[in-house]
């Protein structure tokens, strides 16, 4: 058990912080896994500018690391290319 005050404040704080980052990185690997199940080319395309802005947001405030990000888009676009 944590012997400060400020011990169990930083506790509380990174259980929020860790419910808040496990919601929004599963929520991107869901958009994620939807994009690339997608095998129409227009709706991929369609849903790669939103997909790759939740990246970058993730990237941002590092949920994400960046180069994650960076492969992560690449590799969608890649799919989208190999569609159609």
């Amino acid at each position: 058990m944590a012997n400060h005050k400020s011990s169990l404040k930083r506790i509380r704080q990174d259980k929020v912080r860790n419910l808040h980052n496990r919601y929004y990185a599963k929520t991107m690997r869901n958009a994620v896994r939807k994009l690339r199940a997608t095998t129409d080319k227009e709706e991929a395309v369609k849903m790669y500018p939103a997909v790759q802005k939740m990246l970058d947001k993730l990237a941002k405030v590092n949920i994400i690391h960046k180069n994650k990000a960076a492969n992560l888009k690449s590799s969608l676009c890649l799919h989208i290319k190999k569609l159609g």
